[in-house]
Parts: C-alpha cells; sequence; structure tokens
C-alpha cells in the first residue's frame, strides 16, 4: 500500500518538472521569469479587449478570472477562448481566485474546466477541509493549487493572509500545493498591524512558490500604485524570487482606473525589468 510517505517522495520530483515544463521560455525583459496580467485588471473590458491590452503590453501569458474565462463554460466555448488567445499569442497558464470546498466532485469538475483550458494552476481560496480533495486531484491532473493571500477582510485578516499561515497548512501535502503569493495583500496587512515583507514572504515560501501577483499598494491612500510608489521593495523582491530560484508565473494585477490601467501597468512593467537589470 502507499503510504502518504511514499506519496509525497515520489510526487516532489514532479514539482520541478511541472514548474521547467509548463512555460516556455521567460520573454528576455524578464530574465527568468514568466510575466503575464491577471485579467482581473481589465474586468471593465470583454475578453478580446482584455487580450488587446495584454499583447500592447507586450505580454504573452494570462491568468484568467471568471468574467473572461467562466468555469461553467461548455466546451465549444472553451475552444472558442483558446481560439482567441492564440491569435493574440497569448497563452492561459493560470485561472483564480477560486474556492474550494471538500466536495470532490464540485473540484473535480473545476480542474476538468482547467485542464480543458490548458492552465497549470489555480490561484486559490481552498477551505481547510478540502486539501484532501486536492491532494488526489493534483496527483490526478498535474494541476497545482496556489493558495492567494487576500489580507485584510472587512476588520479582520484573511484565513491565508500570510505565507506563514499558508506554509503551515500545505507542508504535509501534494507538492503541488502552494502559493500565489499577492504583494499588494501582503502590504496591506499593516493597516490591522501585520506588516508583512514580500521579498521575506517569498523565502518562506520556498519551493512552493508557484504563482504571484505583482502589485504595489498605498496604505495611506488605500489604493494600488505604479510598482515602486508603494511600499513594495522592487530589487528586494526580485533577489527573493532569485534567491529561492522561483520558476513559477508572475501576474502583473493592477486594481486601480479600471476604466483605463494600461498606462500605469506600463509603467508598473517598465519597473520591473529595470529592478531585473539592477539585481542582475
Amino acid at each position: 500500500m502507499l503510504t502518504r510517505r511514499d506519496f509525497l517522495a515520489s510526487s516532489a520530483a514532479l514539482v520541478g518538472s511541472t514548474l521547467a515544463g509548463r512555460f516556455a521560455r521567460a520573454e528576455e525583459p524578464y530574465g527568468p521569469f514568466t510575466v503575464g496580467v491577471q485579467s482581473y485588471s481589465f474586468r471593465e473590458f470583454d475578453l478580446e479587449q482584455c487580450l488587446k491590452r495584454t499583447a500592447d503590453l507586450g505580454l504573452h501569458y494570462i491568468e484568467f478570472f471568471s468574467k473572461h474565462a467562466p468555469p461553467d463554460s461548455k466546451p465549444e466555448q472553451i475552444e472558442a477562448i483558446k481560439r482567441m488567445c492564440a491569435e493574440y499569442k497569448i497563452k492561459p497558464v493560470a485561472f483564480g481566485v477560486h474556492g474550494f470546498s471538500k466536495n470532490h466532485d464540485a473540484n473535480k469538475r473545476v480542474f476538468d474546466f482547467g485542464k480543458a483550458l490548458g492552465i497549470r494552476f489555480f490561484s486559490a481560496d481552498p477551505d481547510p477541509d478540502s486539501f484532501d480533495s486536492l491532494d488526489k486531484l493534483c496527483e490526478e491532473y498535474k494541476i497545482g493549487i496556489a493558495i492567494h493571500p487576500h489580507g485584510p477582510i472587512g476588520r479582520g485578516l484573511h484565513r491565508w493572509y500570510s505565507a506563514e499561515t499558508i506554509m503551515a497548512a500545505v507542508k504535509d501535502r501534494h507538492p503541488l500545493i502552494g502559493s500565489c503569493l499577492d504583494t499588494g495583500h501582503l502590504i496591506r496587512c499593516a493597516q490591522l498591524g501585520k506588516p508583512l515583507d514580500p521579498a521575506e514572504q517569498v523565502r518562506i515560501m520556498g519551493n512552493r512558490n508557484f504563482g504571484m501577483h505583482l502589485k504595489d499598494h498605498d496604505n495611506e491612500r488605500k489604493t494600488d500604485v505604479i510598482l515602486g510608489k508603494g511600499s513594495l521593495n522592487v530589487p528586494a523582491l526580485v533577489k527573493a524570487l532569485k534567491d529561492v530560484k522561483y520558476q513559477g508565473w508572475i501576474s502583473l494585477e493592477y486594481e486601480a482606473h479600471p476604466s483605463n490601467p494600461s498606462p500605469d501597468m506600463a509603467a508598473c512593467l517598465e519597473v520591473f525589468r529595470q529592478a531585473i537589470k539592477e539585481v542582475g
């Protein structure tokens, strides 16, 4: 009988091959990193306009949210989404943020959707009692779960608000269950007296960093800002990613100015490129 230790050991080698084989060679301006957008940034636009704006930023990867790729899409609808992505030379790499419960059949339907769409990870907000189901599904589908911290929720903190809370839950789980850290939400935790350093959070997650929502936040004005204009030390973040040999995807997400986020997003990308050059 396959023990839990055997299961984890046999699965560990899968992570490196999964991450290394999931993405084409990263675009030169971003060095070793696979950079795209979280389509929530373009939530006021339809799918084609979202893809056009992504391509206009010079990016070729996307993490969809439900408006642009509904999880209940029929097979022909998914194929239409993929054809439009191909037209704009954009590859779907992730989907989320999506919730998961202990309902295995419901979870399996979401993984079927992910497989049909061709993604490699779900950015996720799983219930604590969902992990037995997710262990099985990650092993079966070779699609990872990347837990997303949402920082403050009302007057409290999200259940997965930090790398520490995520790691405590996933350290003995399938190696394809890790994190999609959101640098903006990590910064927002300071509003409730829990200041978190995104670079240190990356180091805590180590090889269980599978995705990232890249953003900066101004806690005084309570708004997203261009990278480096808020609390995010961009070069320090880049160095942390390199130190842990990060192989996941990075989704630029910009929640301010939803009717026209592209100029600020372009500025964010320039800051990120410069930080990569600076760190070397």
